[in-house]
């Protein structure tokens, strides 16, 4: 307990001597007398005034003219009613036409510029020597980065690798000659480099992923050769920035074999994340490895910059989120590691990346009670921030390291918002000391973290999307590669019909194949024929008869043991799509986590119209509102997403009580049979479902025009779906309903991207939309309307970014495509990129060999909007670039085909999105993500025009499509007497 106090009495005697030194100065960002304070001053006291703010900030570099300027300006903070003087003053005076916006437009660009400024150090390495030697004379050295989130292509990668050497070429030549400094130049143990620079792993290899953990450490090692071998040769040294959570793991593991590989590595450092909640448990395992090691390595400790991300993309994902939710326990969790690092200074460089007094003095503390030098610490700050704290820092004699981003405004606007948001939270030491000026006492005590708030349980009822599998961490990457190998060594297997609770075998069967390998057989199916239909058609009518009757819960208690079953069998479930359709890793894990969703929602959406709704409140009579079943019904399946559309179709039809005759596709209908199998595994009766996989010209023809059908649920082409329609609408003898059609049927679905869009957010998204799975979904990107002037950038970006893409068998990770599903599908698909040649511009066309039903990606711009290439839908990935004038002509050539299913716009003018929702005319509109990967329950799926009739799978009511309506009405009086209202209904 004493040598407790021992610490906090250091720590407040170094604290007031850091305020002492500081004085009145405030640092640059939070000055007052200036425009930029005064609207940031605004910005802290109104939330909706600064994310308008920061939104217009963000997109104001890539306005190509001053028109823009002004018109985004008026859109982002014209209509907002409080607002600070200095900006309605400057509204007002500013018109969109005339002289005025030009004028506005220099103005703001200046303003915005010198905003930049203040963070960024200069758009060239070379420009930015001036600032290093000035903050070498006030005492202070440097780290040097390079802006830039990241690569999207090999090029771009390659860019970067340049781009840092040049850093080191640049700096090493210049910074060497400088007049040395005994503090900057040396630590307890020595000299060390004067030229630093931080290394931003994704930077070197664009397919960077830690699912392909083997393949991106090798690519990414090669990436950062030559950039190690320029610091080993001109004595510098080099960190290791911390960046997602995703990547963590991953850019420790890099560190490690770098470290491995370049034993002659001295000086190496690597970040680590305070606010993260294993951030403990990995510096003891780097430091353990370090020791046996007997390397001595850099460790920067920051609290963290991304913290509000991270919260938001992992509880969408529905993962655990990884970082403290209260930020005393960031602060307690740095002290605890500060003191960590500076108990093994033998092993570790200790560096604080903080601008925090109490974190600092704390550090000093702990620092003086081990009998360190002031040597062994180094206090890193942010250029641009905290200039008063380092100053005093240096003149106490701290090695003080300022971090120095280099680089054009545009590739920095991520790093620039998130200087904007540290400084401008509600949590910001510096806002709270040099703005709020909150007592010193308060600034100095010791975090008092609360334990995590336990969130209150959520109601059963309640539906979640179920996670997909985070292929970030190495149990979820050993399951899955344990999973591949089990399943291969069971394919080939025979698997029958089931026809009324029983298996059938027939003599004809299906063989269906590995695409990726067309020699191997996944398995050997048999075929229905016309008589095994009729057999399943009479059991499933019989079955009807009690299964209309058993109540909704029950049916919907099905649905979620099933959902349960496929969650224990997940990982061989993604396993056999791999070997049956050539999905990726991660497509096939969306798949099967898509079928557990639809089992769920649709069990809770049952149990909701389950209960009867009781209309008016009228004495002496009930009028009830009831859904009824509508008998036996067949479903028709496609092969590309082979578990989860089946199981939204098969499912829904189940638990609202009707039959079902499942007929999957024949290219995938191993995965059919299987999910039959955990469907009736999980207590339906005999009849209730049937599996009748077969020829669509064959069982399929029968079963749509069998008048003991009810209802047809299809999920495929538009030809196959109209042809239905047609033949459904076809009365016979003995038919007792007019059949009902629900048919999805494709999609020629464009992305709009217009001149004030993220290029690097539109490229990824168009790639992911296009060529994810191949191309091979209805709701797939195959053509993309470019507005303006950013037509030739963003071409060339795409093409490299699709070059770069990795090809191959789809069971290895690394792969982002795999094959086709099949030799009249590749066929297909290369005659389209000959039509395709011929209508338009080839831009790329890919090649790629192997024994599969491999088919490149291929790009065309060019084609008129009536071209074939324009209008068709491919069904591969082939995908189609056009050029629109403005949003007005973008949006009419992507309503111009007969197809309404999905489409996606990116724009960072809110007039244009505005726009985009009322005449984009697409059933399901994406604004600035990808266009594919609907979710149950969050994005409701499915079109209209010639993409499908019926309502949105998914969605609140999907299931009502399977049932009829029942209105009765009673007459409950009796002698003047009438009982009370029931209960268990709901009331209109």
């Amino acid at each position: 307990m004493n040598a407790y106090r021992d610490v906090q009495d250091k720590v407040r005697g170094i604290g007031s001597r850091i305020c002492s030194l500081v004085g009145e100065e405030v640092p640059s960002f939070y000055q007052r007398k200036r425009w930029m304070g005064k609207l940031m001053e605004w910005a802290m006291k109104d939330e909706a005034f600064k994310v308008r703010l920061f939104r217009f900030v963000d997109v104001l570099p890539c306005l190509k003219t001053d028109g823009q300027v002004v018109e985004l300006l008026h859109e982002y903070l014209g209509d907002l009613e409080e607002a600070p003087r200095i900006v309605k003053s400057a509204l007002k005076g500013i018109s969109r036409t005339g002289i005025r916006p030009h004028i506005a437009a220099r103005v703001i660009r200046a303003g915005v510029e010198s905003l930049a400024a203040e963070f960024i150090a200069a758009p060239k390495p070379e420009e930015a020597l001036s600032t290093l030697w000035e903050l070498r004379r006030e005492g202070v050295a440097f780290t040097v980065d390079i802006l830039g989130e990241e690569v999207l292509s090999d090029a771009e990668a390659s860019q970067y690798v340049g781009r840092y050497q040049r850093v080191l070429e640049t700096l090493g030549r210049e910074v060497n000659a400088w007049p040395g400094s005994a503090i900057l130049d040396n630590d307890d143990q020595g000299p060390i480099p004067r030229v630093d620079v931080s290394l931003k792993v994704s930077s070197f290899y664009s397919q960077l992923d830690p699912m392909d953990w083997d393949g991106s450490l090798i690519h990414t090692k090669e990436g950062l050769r030559p950039v190690i071998e320029t610091a080993k040769r001109l004595g510098a040294s080099v960190t290791l920035d911390m960046e997602h959570y995703y990547v963590k793991d991953f850019t420790l593991g890099l560190f490690k074999a770098l470290l491995e590989e370049h034993k002659d590595l001295t000086f190496v450092g690597i970040v680590i994340q305070a606010y993260l909640e294993d951030s403990k448990r990995d510096l003891i395992d780097l430091i353990a490895w370090a020791e046996r090691r007997g390397r001595r390595v850099t460790i920067r400790l920051v609290k963290g910059a991304y913290w509000d991300y991270e919260t938001a993309v992992n509880r969408q994902k529905g993962w655990p989120v990884p970082v403290f939710l209260n930020k005393e326990q960031t602060d307690a969790n740095f002290e605890d590691l500060t003191r960590l690092l500076l108990e093994n200074t033998r092993t570790v460089r200790t560096a604080l990346g903080t601008h925090n007094i109490r974190s600092i003095s704390h550090a000093a503390a702990v620092a003086e009670s081990l009998n360190l030098p002031k040597e062994a610490l180094e206090v890193q700050c942010i250029y641009g921030m905290a200039e008063p704290i380092r100053r005093a820092l240096a003149r106490m004699g701290y090695r003080t390291r300022v971090y120095v981003p280099v680089g054009e405004l545009i590739p920095g606007m991520g790093y620039l918002i998130r200087r904007l948001l540290e400084n401008s939270s509600n949590e910001s030491f510096l806002r709270k000391s040099f703005l709020e000026s909150i007592p010193f006492d308060d600034l100095i005590r010791p975090p008092q973290p609360e334990s995590q708030a336990v969130p209150e349980p959520e109601p059963l009822d309640l539906f979640r999307n179920e996670p997909t599998t985070d292929f970030s961490r190495a149990e979820s990457r050993r399951r899955m590669s344990d999973a591949l190998k089990e399943v291969r060594e069971g394919l080939g297997r025979s698997h029958a019909l089931s026809i009324g609770g029983r298996d059938v075998s027939t003599e004809a069967v299906i063989a269906s194949v590995n695409p990726a390998k067309p020699d191997e057989i996944v398995g050997i199916v048999c075929s229905a024929a016309s008589a095994d239909a009729e057999r399943a058609a009479q059991d499933a009518r019989r079955a009807w008869e009690d299964w209309r009757r058993t109540r909704p819960e029950d049916r919907a208690a099905c649905l979620t043991r099933a959902a349960e079953t496929m969650r224990q069998q997940r990982f061989e479930l993604m396993a056999l799509e791999v070997f049956e359709v050539g999905k990726s890793w991660p497509e096939a894990d969306g798949d099967v986590a898509e079928a557990v969703d639809f089992l769920e929602y649709y069990a809770r959406e049952m149990v909701r119209l389950g209960r009867p709704r009781i209309l008016g409140r009228y004495p002496g009579e009930e009028n009830l509102y009831e859904y009824v079943p509508r008998g036996v019904g067949v479903v028709i399946s496609p092969w590309n997403f082979p578990l989860a559309i089946p199981t939204g179709m098969v499912s829904a039809a189940l638990v609202t009580g009707n039959c079902v005759l499942m007929k999957p596709s024949s290219l995938s209908c191993v995965l059919g049979r299987r999910l039959a199998d955990i469907l009736m595994s999980a207590g339906l009766p005999h009849g209730v479902l049937n599996f009748l996989p077969g020829s669509g010209e064959g069982v399929g023809e029968f079963l749509v025009a069998h008048p003991g059908i009810d209802f047809i649920s299809f999920t495929g082409s538009k030809d196959v779906g109209l042809r239905i329609c047609k033949r459904a609408a076809d009365t016979v003898p003995g038919q007792r309903n007019v059949k009902r059609v629900i048919a999805e049927m494709g999609g020629k679905n464009a992305i709009i991207v217009d001149e004030t869009a993220d290029l690097d957010e539109a490229i990824k998204g168009v790639v992911q939309s296009a060529l994810g799975f191949q191309g091979q979904k209805c709701s797939a990107c195959s053509r993309v309307i470019v507005v303006g002037e950013i037509f030739d950038e963003f071409s060339l970006r795409l093409r490299h970014a699709v070059e770069s893409l990795r090809i191959g068998p789809p069971e290895e990770p690394g792969n982002f495509m795999g094959p086709v599903i099949d030799a009249a599908a590749r066929t297909r698909i290369l005659d389209y990129v000959e039509v395709g040649a011929h209508e338009g511009k080839l831009l790329l066309a890919k090649e790629v060999h192997g024994e599969g039903f491999f088919a490149g990606p291929a790009i065309i711009s060019d084609a008129p909007h009536d071209s074939r290439i324009a209008q068709d839908e491919v069904f591969g990935p082939v995908l189609a670039l056009f050029r629109a004038t403005n949003i007005d002509d973008a949006l009419r050539i992507a309503n111009d085909t007969p197809y309404a299913l999905t489409g996606g716009i990116f724009s960072r003018n809110p007039a244009v999105i505005r726009k985009a929702r009322q005449e984009f005319l697409v059933g399901n509109l994406y604004i600035n993500r990808k266009i594919t990967g609907a979710l149950v329950g969050r994005q409701p799926f499915g079109g209209f025009g010639m993409s499908g009739v019926g309502s949105k799978a998914g969605g609140p009511d999907y299931l009502l499509q399977f049932l009829h309506v029942a209105s009765i009405s009673e007459n409950t009086l009796r002698r003047g007497f009438a009982p009370a209202r029931r209960t268990g209904a709901a009331v209109d």
